[in-house]
């Protein structure tokens, strides 16, 4: 039997393209031609012996296949990636300001410093967990190189789109909701201080639906907001990104509450062309960030590649 050995070059344009959800963006960034890019995405497929892409719309969507190739493509570039900086002995020093919000900070952050810090242990990380407002404010004023941020709409000069995550009702691990919506009782929301882009979702949602609601706890923290939640204080609103175990999203319709929207995930750069190691430590987060995503979104609400010739 014939082994296959797949090409790294090509591996990289694939998960290039499903991380910026786009495979001309792709062939930007990678300083190629869409018609290369096009040939590359060809020769997988031949070189995998089975189809990875399928028609979504006019784009292309991952077959089952093209989602476990997906996960190999990034196991194996970081791979290489940390194996050539390992034997080039690349010395990359300096300092890398990353900014992103608290969902992070607990499940991507951790792995993010720690690939980077294997392979380039020179480079200082200043890290800070901020809300939104402020990530977008220290990115475009230059205190921050990179900003991993929720997208209200607001696109920077150089910013890079990673997925559209849904926003779901979030309660208790352990036991049922206290609220029925036949009880006569306005819902009870635990949520995050002002401004708040999933808090003004949800009381949108809640308000199209007909549905009476109530601050019934309002934290600056994140923590704060896991603990009501767990107490009973009132159901809140996130992502499934970085949930702890004693929480858990809730099904809609089952609990007779409004299906919610998807919030766009946006990797923002102080400048369009980073040095070394912002350039390098973007790369490892935007490999991470779709790890983390992936894992939790279904294939339906993931972004879509656009058709790439």
């Amino acid at each position: 039997m014939r082994r296959t050995i797949f090409d790294l070059d090509v591996l990289r344009t694939f998960a290039t393209g499903m991380e910026l959800g786009n495979f001309a963006r792709a062939a930007d960034r990678l300083g190629r031609s869409t018609s290369a890019v096009s040939a590359q995405l060809k020769k997988l497929e031949e070189q995998a012996g089975t189809p990875i892409f399928r028609k979504a719309g006019r784009g292309l969507a991952l077959t089952d296949a093209g989602e476990t190739m997906l996960a190999y493509a990034r196991r194996l570039l970081e791979l290489n990636d940390e194996a050539a900086a390992a034997v080039q002995s690349i010395e990359l020093e300096g300092w890398v300001r990353l900014g992103l919000q608290e969902d992070f900070g607990e499940t991507l952050l951790p792995d993010v410093l720690g690939r980077f810090a294997r392979a380039h242990p020179k480079v200082r990380i200043e890290a800070r967990v901020v809300r939104n407002v402020e990530l977008i404010e220290r990115v475009t004023s230059g205190k921050l190189d990179l900003a991993l941020a929720w997208s209200d709409g607001t696109l920077t000069p150089q910013c890079d789109k990673i997925a559209d995550v849904p926003m779901r009702w979030i309660g208790p691990a352990e036991g049922t909701i206290a609220w029925s919506l036949g009880s006569g009782e306005p819902l009870p929301l635990a949520s995050l201080e002002a401004p708040c882009l999933l808090r003004t979702a949800a009381t949108k949602a809640l308000d199209e639906a007909g549905i009476s609601w109530r601050l019934s706890f309002v934290s600056p923290s994140l923590g704060g907001l896991w603990a009501a939640t767990v107490a009973g204080l009132g159901i809140t609103i996130r992502t499934p990104i970085g949930l702890p175990r004693k929480v858990r999203p809730l099904v809609a319709k089952e609990a007779s509450l409004p299906e919610l929207p998807s919030l766009g995930l946006v990797l923002h750069r102080a400048e369009a062309e980073p040095g070394p190691a912002a350039a390098r430590l973007a790369s490892i987060m935007l490999q991470s960030v779709g790890e983390a995503v992936a894992d939790v979104v279904p294939q339906a609400v993931r972004p879509v590649a656009r058709a790439y010739a």
